[in-house]
């Protein structure tokens, strides 16, 4: 019975061990599970404050954005204004031209013109280059369109004079009276 008063305090004893090796691995535990949710409840903490950032920072980007889109927008219109004042302007100097030519046109049909005369050579030449004067005065020609006309009225004898005289020259009206002064 001896050995089994041994055994039984052997068990005992073993029981209390295991007891306490239980109560301290019980212990452990519920610190682990404490430093767990400690660690989850920081890292909850980091992630809303990480949250926040963001948020914050995304709603400064939409911001700055709508601040763009909306500048944007005012110079869109800022342009759009500016076209239709350009059309306005352009529609009112359309007028005006149209109302310039009309009044332009109406002056160009009042003015007479005196039909242009033909030299043959056969009549004299002061008399037709007088008459010629007060046809192109009349006419307003300036000498460049005088000495085409001269050379256009030009029939005949009165005509060869032209033969003389070199292509660049037949637009002077200097050259083409003082050949036909020389025949």
């Amino acid at each position: 019975m001896a050995e089994n008063a041994d055994l039984l305090a052997l068990l005992a004893e073993m029981k209390k061990s295991m007891e306490k090796g239980q109560e301290e691995m019980k212990d452990r535990m519920e610190k682990g599970q404490e430093e767990m949710r400690k660690g989850q409840e920081e890292m909850r903490k980091g992630q809303e404050e990480m949250k926040n950032q963001i948020q914050s920072h995304v709603e400064s980007k939409v911001g700055e954005i709508k601040d763009h889109v909306n500048s944007c927008i005012e110079k869109i219109e800022d342009v759009q204004s500016v076209k239709r004042e350009i059309g306005e302007v352009k529609g009112e100097v359309e007028r005006k031209i149209e109302e310039v030519e009309d009044k332009v046109q109406g002056k160009i049909e009042e003015v007479p013109t005196v039909k242009s005369l033909t030299f043959d050579g056969q009549t004299s030449w002061t008399v037709f280059k007088t008459q010629f004067d007060v046809v192109s005065s009349a006419n307003g020609w300036n000498n460049r369109v005088k000495a085409s006309q001269l050379v256009a009225s030009l029939r005949g004898s009165a005509a060869e004079v032209l033969q003389g005289i070199p292509s660049d020259k037949l637009t002077d009206l200097m050259t083409i009276e003082n050949a036909l002064e020389a025949d």
